[in-house]
């Protein structure tokens, strides 16, 4: 994988409005409604199995569950906001969905997570292996849609974005648990699992269109810093947001050991051995007690952890809001910075 590196926290000064960041949101969803009705009638009739009736209800359940299909809009987007005037991106838009639905239905197996958005995991409802062998058919669904949008490039983008994905869900197995991992072991493995596809989103949409070749990687470059923002914000979510926000329990990362950015902070600056000692107590062995999350909570305040954490998240944030300077000004262009307030304002 390519190195990753955390943005100058001298761009970290972006702290938007809530309710603001919510209405910019909005309006990106008016600006290409037209096409995500097209993307959503294409997701339901591609996901259908003329042999296997569990496939649709497995990614039904999911798909069902909400979530605001930011992924698949940003393509929407990034391809109106280039010029084109076609109709591939919508293909482009499901393959991204696609993409994205099956690596939640693998990630809930290898967590061994109970909710997602709010309602139980297609794997508690069914099966571990109903949920990856559904995983592998959306993936194998969003190859054929790749193929019919007749871009190489395109086809390039979003199968190594699929490796990426891959590697980044290995290398968080490699970590886990871990806290020897280092800042950019874990730059690297967020990279890989989460900002990877939004940079592919982006970028296809940008090559579909035949935009010039620096708007096509300012667009990249916008989607790889809005994925690692909002991953580290979801980091820091898991340590304090509600778990209607975050369509989980609050603390799971804690419960599972997983080493994220607040805690390799807050190791980071442990003043003593015995807070060290509770850190590899219930990171790395997972004995955890009553009222550890708690006191994890409380050292992590001491330690600056969250709010590091935050800085970093919104230096990403002003990254990917720098990389739209590429293209002028319009409506599209308003509401994608506006998207990016969006993932960080969910910290306010």
């Amino acid at each position: 994988m390519t190195p990753v590196t955390a943005p100058s926290a001298s761009s970290a000064a972006l702290k938007p409005a809530r309710a603001d960041s919510q209405d910019a949101f909005q309006r990106l969803m008016d600006l290409v409604a037209g096409d995500l009705e097209s993307v959503n009638r294409l997701i339901a009739d591609r996901m259908a199995s003329e042999h296997a009736p569990r496939i649709p209800e497995v990614t039904r359940h999911l798909v069902e569950a909400g979530g605001k299909r930011l992924r698949p809009i940003l393509t929407l987007a990034a391809a109106r906001m280039s010029g084109y005037a076609g109709e591939d991106h919508v293909k482009l838009a499901a393959t991204v969905e696609f993409i994205h639905t099956a690596t939640l239905l693998h990630d809930d197996v290898v967590d061994e997570s109970a909710q997602r958005r709010g309602r139980p995991t297609a794997n508690l409802l069914w099966d571990n292996k109903s949920s990856v062998l559904v995983g592998d058919y959306l993936f194998a669904r969003s190859f054929q849609l790749m193929i019919e949008a007749g871009s190489l490039r395109v086809l390039d983008i979003l199968a190594n974005a699929s490796a990426v994905i891959a590697e980044g869900e290995v290398l968080q197995l490699a970590t886990a648990n871990d806290l020897g991992t280092g800042e950019a072991a874990y730059l690297q493995m967020i990279h890989g699992k989460t900002a990877a596809l939004f940079a592919a989103a982006t970028e296809v949409g940008g090559v579909i269109a035949a935009a010039p070749e620096a708007q096509v990687q300012a667009l990249k470059t916008y989607g790889t810093a809005l994925g690692m923002a909002f991953q580290i914000v979801d980091d820091v979510l898991d340590y304090g947001g509600a778990s209607a926000t975050l369509g989980k329990n609050t603390g799971d990362d804690f419960r599972e050991g997983k080493v994220t950015m607040p805690v390799l902070l807050a190791v980071a600056a442990a003043p003593d051995e015995e807070t060290r000692a509770f850190w590899k107590r219930v990171i790395e062995k997972r004995d955890q007690a009553e009222g550890d999350l708690e006191r994890a909570l409380e050292l992590m305040s001491a330690a600056g952890a969250l709010a590091g954490a935050e800085s970093r998240a919104r230096a990403y944030a002003a990254e990917a809001r720098e990389a739209l300077a590429a293209f002028p000004p319009s409506d599209l262009r308003a509401a994608l910075e506006g998207v990016v307030e969006f993932v960080v304002s969910r910290l306010n």
